[in-house]
């Protein structure tokens, strides 16, 4: 079965479109790489590593480092659909990454964006 177009996407053209989202409401970069970081276990050198090498969105998940176990609290709907509801678990995972920038963007409490999780200082 073919994949979702979304899946080809580089990081490197999602990545910015997140960060001009939330600091257009107030928020920063590095928000949203405090909650991308917890999503998937990148370091800020791994997140700048794959921007710079344009990895598909496929590529960047497979390489994760370390998925959240606290990942499957992400819950809510995105772009009309329910997260905790898609089978598909790059698909999900990707829906996960999109609510958590939501999230900051909308103003959440980094605590609660990170399901709990004390931030990281």
């Amino acid at each position: 079965m073919a994949g979702h177009k979304i899946f080809g996407m580089s990081f490197a053209t999602i990545y910015p479109l997140y960060v001009a989202k939330v600091e257009r409401k107030g928020r920063s970069r590095a928000e949203v790489d405090q909650v991308v970081t917890w999503l998937t276990g990148y370091d800020d050198a791994g997140l700048a590593r794959a921007v710079a090498d344009e990895v598909s969105l496929e590529a960047f998940f497979a390489r994760a480092p370390a998925m959240n176990p606290n990942a499957s609290l992400v819950t809510g709907v995105i772009c009309g659909v329910r997260v905790e509801e898609i089978e598909d678990p790059l698909m999900q995972r990707i829906r996960w990454m999109d609510k958590l920038v939501d999230e900051v963007a909308r103003g959440k409490k980094m605590s609660s964006i990170l399901r709990g999780e004390a931030p990281a200082a």
